[in-house]
């Protein structure tokens, strides 16, 4: 978009909120971005350009809808927005209208905000989890987090497309790949994958498509696609965030959390999404442990911090073991200790977290079903089940629904194999896991890579990862925070933060000091194809 059609959309929003003020375009000298302009930069700076009337949400929000209509739904076509809020530009409106009136809601005042579309929002936009047995199926009302979001003044301008049912259907599945949205693409490589399960909040955010967007994690589904699309992506404590009105897999590992291009947006847009639930009880455990988490934006917050590198989690790519290489260097010229270990008794639980997920994920969708969609055509895991195969050219074209079926085979969750299994899991993930580690050394963080580069998508033998160090965190229920740390054949690598529960606000305290010290992020150019550079 050039300057003229940026003061034109400007001027058409001040007369449309009733201000009698000309918006004039702003001055160079005085706000300075990068090539992305002010669709890449970041909410102080789109606040600041705000308050200074150099802006309107209803001009910033119509930029970014002008930008998803330009590169994801024509262009590279993108394909990360499953759905537009109808309402987008009359919520910006209201929140122009507020901030002339000095009614200012907080930091996230008018800045445009996607949502993964496994979120409930009582408005005229479906939430399906990429389903076609829940496409039309408006929520019966806001989850709590939508809530919270809308009170803090964001401007929910649509949903993003995933992995089906959160990557939580088929053995062979391939992420970002759903009935309804179809596959989304990865920017920086279109024939490579997103990951999954937030799949278009990664592609989108690294697009700049909006501001923020929210993801949701079981195990790797906001820290892995944020790693790949070169965001910071944020997996809260467990019950940090409320889960309500959130399509569930398992209640024991689920949880919402913020994909943003840096690490202020992120911790800000955290501050806005924590609150206690009364409708769901993991949150009360975080009454009193919840923060600003912009305080922790502050340079040297490596300084004399112990920090362990988890060396059982490299070496499934010797390049992305290199960048860290370098990361790690980076640590340690910022002050950091690094103490090599490892966390142990990682293995012992990978086949009793997928119990679990199954148990839990036949019990929640039904709960959720009954909540919030109580007039969908399906009431619970069979029903969906029946629907994909009447279905089954549209919904089973390219792989099946393994874990579906064995989850409806489970008992219920009274049943000793699954209590078991999920006291194996927080034994081994905590107690014997990241807390053992962390206490032993005395650290203040683990770090490894996120995980390996986007992998070439592939509907024939489905999706093919390398290496990930999501699961300590995602079992144990603990903080992880991904930032860019560089990138392999153009293909960005995330550094992983995890600490103990509650650590947010050290975690995003080292992640904003390595993420300033090094600024790796580079926004996509959306090749058809990775240019292989001579190694």
């Amino acid at each position: 978009m050039d300057r003229r059609e940026f003061v034109r959309i400007g001027l058409t929003a001040g007369a449309a909120a009733g201000s009698s003020r000309v918006l004039a375009a702003p001055s160079a000298a005085a706000f300075k971005f990068g090539a992305g302009g002010i669709l890449e930069a970041g909410v102080r700076e789109q606040q600041q350009m705000m308050e200074a009337g150099k802006l309107t949400s209803h001009s910033l929000t119509s930029q970014y809808l002008a930008r998803i209509r330009n590169i994801d739904k024509s262009g590279p076509r993108l394909n990360s927005i499953i759905e537009i809020n109808p309402e987008a530009l009359k919520i910006a409106l209201e929140m122009d209208r507020e901030r002339m009136l000095k009614r200012l809601r907080g930091p996230l005042h008018g800045i445009p905000v996607l949502l993964k579309d496994n979120i409930a929002t009582g408005d005229r936009m479906s939430t399906t989890a990429g389903s076609l047995a829940l496409n039309g199926v408006r929520a019966a009302r806001d989850a709590h987090v939508v809530a919270q979001l809308r009170a803090a003044g964001a401007v929910i301008i649509g949903k993003t497309n995933l992995s089906e049912w959160a990557n939580m259907r088929s053995t062979h599945s391939v992420s970002g790949w759903s009935a309804r949205g179809g596959l989304t693409l990865n920017p920086y490589s279109l024939d490579r994958n997103c990951s999954g399960s937030s799949s278009g909040s990664g592609a989108a955010i690294a697009a700049n498509l909006a501001t923020l967007a929210v993801g949701t994690e079981t195990d790797g589904s906001i820290v892995s696609p944020a790693s790949i699309c070169g965001l910071v992506g944020i997996k809260p404590t467990l019950g940090l965030v409320s889960r309500s009105g959130i399509i569930p897999i398992a209640h024991s590992q689920d949880t919402a959390g913020p994909m943003a291009r840096s690490v202020a947006d992120a911790a800000l847009m955290l501050t806005a999404m924590v609150g206690v639930d009364a409708d769901d009880e993991a949150t009360a455990e975080s009454r009193g442990k919840m923060a600003d988490y912009s305080a922790a934006l502050e340079k040297g917050g490596l300084q004399g911090k112990r920090i362990g590198v988890a060396r059982n989690f490299f070496g499934s790519n010797p390049e992305v073991d290199m960048v860290i290489e370098r990361a790690l260097q980076d640590l340690v010229a910022q002050g950091a200790t690094l103490v090599d270990t490892e966390v142990p008794n990682s293995a012992k639980y990978g086949e009793t977290e997928t119990e679990v997920l199954l148990y839990e994920f036949k019990a929640d969708l039904e709960a959720y079903l009954k909540k919030y969609a109580p007039h969908a055509p399906v009431a619970n895991m069979a029903d969906v089940i029946a629907f994909n195969k009447k279905n089954h050219e549209r919904e089973l074209k390219y792989f099946g629904q393994e874990y579906l079926e064995q989850a409806q085979n489970k008992g219920d969750l009274e049943t000793p194999a699954y209590r078991d299994a999920l006291l194996n899991n927080r034994r081994y993930a905590r107690a014997e896991g990241i807390d053992q580690v962390m206490q032993q050394h005395q650290l203040d963080a683990l770090v490894a890579p996120t995980g390996g580069p986007a992998w070439l998508t592939d509907f024939i033998n489905g999706d093919h990862y390398g290496g990930s160090f999501s699961s300590p965190a995602a079992v144990a229920g603990y903080p992880h925070i991904t930032v860019p740390a560089g990138q392999v054949q153009g293909l960005p690598v995330g550094l992983s933060f995890v600490g103990a529960a509650y650590s947010e606000a050290l975690l995003i305290r080292m992640a904003y000091s390595y993420e300033q010290a090094t600024r790796h992020r580079r926004a996509p150019q959306f090749p058809a194809s990775v240019s292989l550079s001579v190694r």
